[in-house]
């Protein structure tokens, strides 16, 4: 088999959707004819781990971690410097760390023969250590994975300091995107606006979406057939800067008032790392106190149990510029629950295109109150009455088994072997 050096600075035992899609790869790309050989880090006082995902790195797999270097780990006083510093960093907080892992991913690719390198961002740092290993070694095919935008990620843009490192972080991914053999984004969006501006590359750009695994779903129990006392609608993941709970809160809370729907008759189940205090304020606002749980982070797979156990799910994303790009890396997994998902996306984008198509849920504009009311109150009436409507398109779903996407991902390396 042929060796891939995949780059992947967020790895397991490193928690998080983000991790996710570089593992499921390194799980499923032997039995297209790759043997991965993981190239990351050590993973020391991170606040989101989760061990559990170490057990869908394949037995033998050679997984190489070399010091953090991450002032964002940094212990007792020192923190909040770190932290800051790390913003600062060009192009991420992962900058000392390829700078000073370049030797040992020399080594590597001369020890183990490599052929192939993966990079994923993010952190961007990623690419910036293939592009070292491509410059030193000519030879080399190299396939850049984009799990979000780079300079055109609008939470980036968003970011005043981010402001002080544009110039020099466009002047870096226009060296990846033009030195590397292919890229992969993670959306069609995305990959248009790569290719803008750089139409005569147009050939080597593609697309491989986020997924789900079947197999995490195994031996799950099923819970179909017992009715919460409550509708329980459950949401998993990160809250943070425009992705935010309050147009939800904001129509459960008008719909408890106008009595239309029963104060002890549903629950929103927060699961993931959140600030306590601050959505526990929040919650006040909306006087939705034993409404709203924190359940708080789980491992990947009891996060799967809650999605089981649950009558619907939430899914949010933010609206704002670039925000029609977000599938949002939830979204696949939801789809295969078998579990009707209430969707507060931005109304054109590419996730509510996927729900609507798919028929996993309801999409409203996640700032129109009103039409989320109406969403909450469909499901609400039809809970009472036994379960929620769920018709879904399962030809449509089974295009994003992480498997499918893997042998995706290999036929772009059988490309790279044959030239």
């Amino acid at each position: 088999m042929k060796k891939v050096l995949m780059i992947a600075c967020s790895f397991p035992p490193l928690g998080g959707p983000g991790v996710q899609r570089s593992v499921k790869f390194v799980k499923y790309l032997r039995d297209f004819g790759y043997e991965p050989v993981v190239f990351t880090r050590e993973c020391k006082n991170e606040e989101v781990t989760d061990e559990t995902l170490l057990a869908d790195i394949p037995e033998g797999v050679q997984v190489i971690r070399t010091r953090d270097h991450m002032f964002t780990n940094m212990p007792g006083i020192w923190k909040l410097p770190g932290k800051v510093l790390s913003r600062l960093m060009i192009p991420d907080y992962a900058a000392v760390w390829w700078k000073k892992a370049k030797e040992e991913a020399e080594k590597a690719v001369v020890r183990e023969k490599i052929e192939l390198i993966y990079s994923t961002s993010a952190p961007y740092s990623d690419h910036l250590l293939a592009l070292h290993l491509k410059r030193k070694y000519p030879h080399l095919k190299w396939a850049a994975d984009f799990r979000d935008e780079w300079t055109k990620n609008p939470y980036l843009q968003e970011d005043r300091l981010y402001r002080f490192k544009a110039a020099k972080e466009k002047k870096m991914e226009h060296a990846v995107l033009h030195m590397a053999d292919v890229v992969v984004a993670n959306t069609p969006v995305m990959r248009d606006h790569f290719i803008e501006g750089k139409e005569h590359l147009k050939h080597k750009f593609f697309v491989i979406p986020n997924g789900y695994d079947t197999e995490d779903f195994i031996q799950k129990p099923k819970k179909d057939k017992v009715k919460n006392t409550k509708m329980t609608l459950t949401y998993t993941g990160a809250l943070y800067g425009r992705r935010k709970p309050d147009s939800l809160f904001d129509a459960l809370c008008q719909l408890i008032t106008e009595k239309r729907i029963q104060r002890d008759q549903v629950l929103v189940r927060l699961v993931g790392n959140y600030n306590a205090a601050q959505m526990d304020s929040k919650i006040r606002e909306y006087k939705l106190e034993g409404v709203v749980e924190i359940v708080g982070l789980l491992p990947h797979d009891e996060c799967i149990m809650e999605q089981l156990s649950c009558d619907a799910l939430v899914l949010i994303e933010g609206n704002g510029k670039g925000a029609e790009a977000f599938y949002t890396g939830k979204l696949f997994e939801y789809m295969n629950t078998g579990k009707p998902i209430l969707a507060l996306l931005p109304e054109h984008g590419v996730a509510a295109d996927l729900v609507r198509e798919s028929r996993v849920g309801l999409v409203a504009d996640v700032d129109d109150v009103e039409e989320i009311k109406k969403n909450l109150l469909s499901f609400y009436s039809q809970w009472k009455t036994g379960s929620i409507e769920y018709h879904p398109v399962r030809e449509v779903i089974e295009r994003y088994d992480r498997k499918k996407l893997t042998k995706a991902l290999s036929e772009i390396f059988d490309q790279l072997s044959d030239k």
